[in-house]
């Protein structure tokens, strides 16, 4: 039996468990994390990560190594609804509608001025292998799998687990100042007496992870998704299935899939595996159909909030805190924020330069955010149901159905018609597909900032078109600038484990209060002037034409690249100014001289 101290103990190895671990070794911070599997989950799961997700990876080093490895926007921009893949009738293999997605296409250019990466694929399956390999590299994080938590305790000064390890049956003791829950909701939750809040449990689904060359059914190379939309089941779009692309080839040779399907709750065949493959080859219409079957999952469909994200000394991240619908992938993005959130706080308190009241801001923050995502996420998954009715799908009488089906293909006033109609239903889903608002336009109202008074930005009520902003509470808004000669983007500016002040002047007054302050305050803060024969210029004048403030205002951002506070213009005492903010942002009690 072994005794483990460390700063912080995290339980869980998925994406949440493993991004903790990461962020935390890049800002210096030791922590040991715990798995009870001994290897990573077979299943694919997540695959789609958004612009924000991989900005954040962008900045901890990691977003080369998986763009190299995951699908190109260009193989995943559009999602398509068709008749059935396979097939020689009359109405099979035909494409009702298809709808670009994720910035590709014509939405590339609105995608691209607002972040410097592109969302992509890459399943869970080969995500978090890659992201274990990153960790295990860095210093500062341990990292046990096959390991599974026995029981824990809380103290004033931190808590105490029991842990064993499942390959030889020893029980090891771990000491931490604090522990972040990373298992899904499994151990940790209960334990602490979380309440989930929400949408328990809406349908059973089915996932079949498979090989196969499906290249000879597909006549397109961009589309990531392919939805059966034909009579074939009782709840529309997820009862009919959808098809995913997985990779690693990007076009429509891909060697992996993905096959959802929805069953009744009471439906005694949905455990039948055996029922499985002959369900598939029907829905998409490839009776010969002969898949390499990689991995079965059976998981519930449901939007639930943890009531709360801290007890004490343990903190709930990922799917401990929030479980989300499939659709608009918000799941694992938000894992990944909320690690991304907790990450710089943690290493602050831990070294002394904040005071332990800056993890209630965590709650603070991602909560309100997750509530939006899984509350969205509701929202996008009940427009599927709108597609069932659109194309004429009745649950319970397959022979009204397929009625309604012939007759919204049928070359006729009244097709037409219906195919009006349901193209204007299907315009729904740019609220999943194109959701490029909900994806980086987070602002936070209460938490780890200052506000400078000013209202809240309205935001776009689909989702989808984001207005750069510089309110504290905002994700640093991206603009193209130039360092000798280069290329970079104002979130370039960031490091991972400093704040930044930005100005408009290399001779400003806050260039020296900066200094000051941070000798002070014990924190590091980086000045970055954005001008006119600085290091940093804007030779676009992207920058100017966002920043909203004047030339002798400031940023303050914070190491998560989220803006802490502004000013407009000036300030008389900007010294005393600043340290007025960070006593503010860090929670700190005593007064700086």
């Amino acid at each position: 039996m072994a005794t483990f101290e460390t700063p912080v103990f995290i339980v869980g190895g998925g994406g949440f468990g493993l991004a903790t671990s990461m962020f935390l070794s890049n800002l210096g911070v030791p922590s040991l994390l715990i798995e009870r599997h001994a290897t990573p989950s077979p299943m694919p799961k997540a695959r789609y990560l958004n612009q924000r997700t991989m900005e954040i990876f962008r900045q901890h080093g990691v977003a080369d190594t998986i763009y190299a490895k995951a699908l190109p926007i260009r193989h995943v921009s559009t999602t398509r609804w068709v008749t059935s893949l396979g097939g020689d009738g009359e109405h099979d293999r035909k494409v009702l509608y298809e709808m670009e997605t994720f910035g590709g296409g014509s939405l590339s250019a609105h995608y691209k001025a607002n972040s410097p990466c592109e969302s992509t694929i890459y399943p869970q399956v080969r995500l978090e292998p890659l992201m274990r390999d990153h960790a295990e590299t860095l210093p500062h994080g341990k990292l046990m799998f096959n390991c599974s938590l026995l029981s824990f305790e809380q103290d004033d000064q931190g808590v105490t687990a029991q842990v064993e390890d499942r390959g030889t049956g020893e029980t090891h003791t771990v000491r931490a100042r604090y522990m972040v829950a990373a298992d899904g909701g499994k151990t940790v939750g209960p334990a602490v007496g979380v309440k989930l809040e929400g949408t328990p449990e809406l349908i059973d689904m089915v996932t079949m992870y498979f090989r196969a060359d499906l290249s000879a059914y597909l006549d397109n190379d961009d589309s990531f998704a392919y939805w059966m939309a034909a009579p074939g089941g009782d709840t529309g779009s997820w009862g009919t299935g959808v098809l995913g692309k997985l990779g690693p080839t990007g076009d429509r040779h891909s060697e992996e899939w993905m096959f959802h399907f929805s069953f009744k709750s009471d439906d005694p065949e949905r455990f039948n595996e055996d029922k499985l493959i002959p369900r598939m080859r029907a829905l998409m219409k490839i009776p010969d159909l002969q898949p390499q079957v990689l991995g079965v999952g059976h998981w519930i469909v449901q939007g639930v909030l943890a009531d709360r994200y801290r007890f004490g000394r343990v903190f709930l991240g990922g799917d401990a805190a929030h479980r989300h619908t499939p659709t608009t992938g918000l799941g694992l993005n938000s894992a990944i924020h909320d690690a991304h959130n907790l990450a710089w706080k943690l290493a602050l308190v831990i070294g002394g330069q904040a005071s332990d009241a800056l993890l209630d801001t965590y709650e603070s923050e991602r909560r309100p955010a997750a509530e939006r995502n899984v509350n969205w996420a509701l929202f996008t998954f009940s427009n599927h149901q709108l597609t069932g009715a659109a194309i004429g799908l009745v649950p319970g009488d397959p022979q009204r159905s397929r009625t309604n089906f012939e007759a919204l293909l049928a070359d006729s006033d009244d097709g037409e018609s219906r195919r009006h109609r349901f193209r204007e239903v299907m315009k729904l889903h740019n609220t999943e597909y194109q959701a490029n608002d909900l994806e980086i336009g987070v602002q936070y109202e209460l938490g780890a900032l200052v506000s400078d008074g000013t209202p809240l930005p309205r935001r776009d009520p689909t989702g989808r078109h984001y207005v750069p902003s510089t309110r504290p509470g905002a994700r640093l808004p991206h603009a193209w600038l130039q360092r000798d000669g280069k290329d970079i983007s104002t979130q370039d500016l960031v490091p991972r484990d400093a704040f930044v002040l930005l100005t408009a002047r290399q001779a400003s007054p806050w260039v020296e209060a900066a200094a000051r302050a941070a000798q002070a305050l014990g924190v590091r803060i980086d000045v970055v002037s954005i001008c006119d024969g600085g290091d940093v210029q804007d030779v676009r004048h992207e920058w100017r034409r966002i920043r909203e403030v004047g030339d002798d205002g400031v940023l303050l951002v914070r190491p998560d690249q989220i803006i802490a506070w502004r000013t407009l213009q000036g300030h008389a005492d900007p010294e005393s100014q600043l340290k007025t903010v960070f006593r503010s942002v860090l929670r700190q009690s005593l007064q700086v001289a």
